[in-house]
């Protein structure tokens, strides 16, 4: 005979789409009843993300201290390459003092990577260290880049870092100018500065929903696999290994390559600029 407690559990078990909308929800100042509520703030991405970029100038810091001109270690050797690389990308796509853009480059690129590698955590893992304090089930995401807030966060970073170089280059006037006057000449100024209007935010929106929509996919996908191995059959749990497996490993993949290039149209965005039309 089945407990009621047995019974009492498996009546209030979730279901798939409500254990998907469960984890796909944040733990927020309060409830969002609006699609843009700016009065919102989704504290699970800021804790995440304030910890990752911790970690990344940590990281950085420690790669500095630990540096010697001698035959390198592993550690050293890897942060080496990633700087390199970093360097020779920087110098191809900006022209100007890259004093400050090389570093940026190289910090975003870090930070993003640590963020996006969050998503290879058990998605159930915060669950079962909140059951086990007592907490309950509270929203609670780990994948700051996972979040649409989050990573137009950044791009509106990115977008303040345009502008400011655009007028640090050009001069203020001649960016007020270059607005009006571009790409089809002065006399057609209302409809150039509409035309640059769009560029911005075009770009602006683009860096931030390209990085989100990889990431939320990748992480939905962890919530199917993971919902595949709850089935209680073979079949389930031998495909939840040997696709959370091959997932695991391809994510791998995605999660440096989205890093990679939120850093270079970064680049590409400060480099752009730099140059006039």
């Amino acid at each position: 005979m089945t407990s009621p407690t047995v019974e009492g559990a498996a009546q209030h078990a979730p279901n798939a789409s409500e254990y998907i909308q469960h984890h796909l929800g944040h733990l927020a100042s309060g409830h969002q009843t609006f699609v843009v509520d700016f009065s919102i703030i989704n504290l699970d991405t800021v804790l995440w993300s304030s910890v990752m970029g911790i970690l990344a100038v940590f990281v950085m810091w420690l790669a500095a201290r630990r540096a010697t001109s001698g035959v390198p270690g592993r550690f050293q050797a890897a942060i080496e390459a990633v700087v390199e690389m970093v360097e020779d990308q920087s110098k191809s796509i900006v022209h100007g003092d890259r004093t400050f853009i090389a570093p940026l480059a190289l910090t975003v690129f870090i930070w993003v990577t640590f963020m996006n590698a969050m998503d290879f955590l058990p998605v159930d893992l915060f669950a079962g260290i909140f059951r086990a304090l007592g907490m309950g089930e509270p929203h609670f995401r780990v994948v700051p880049t996972a979040d649409l807030n989050g990573t137009l966060g950044m791009a509106l970073g990115v977008l303040a870092l345009m502008i400011y170089y655009s007028i640090k280059i050009k001069g203020l006037g001649g960016w007020i100018h270059e607005l009006f006057a571009a790409p089809f000449g002065i006399y057609m100024a209302p409809f150039n500065f509409l035309l640059n209007l769009i560029e911005y935010a075009a770009k602006t929106v683009s860096l931030g929903m390209r990085l989100f929509g990889n990431m939320y996919a990748g992480e939905l996908l962890f919530l199917l696999i993971a919902l595949l191995g709850s089935t209680a059959t073979v079949f389930g749990f031998v495909g939840h290994v040997i696709a959370g497996s091959i997932w695991a490993i391809f994510h791998i993949l995605i999660v440096v390559l989205q890093a990679f290039i939120f850093m270079m149209l970064t680049l590409v965005y400060i480099g752009q600029a730099h140059e006039g039309h």
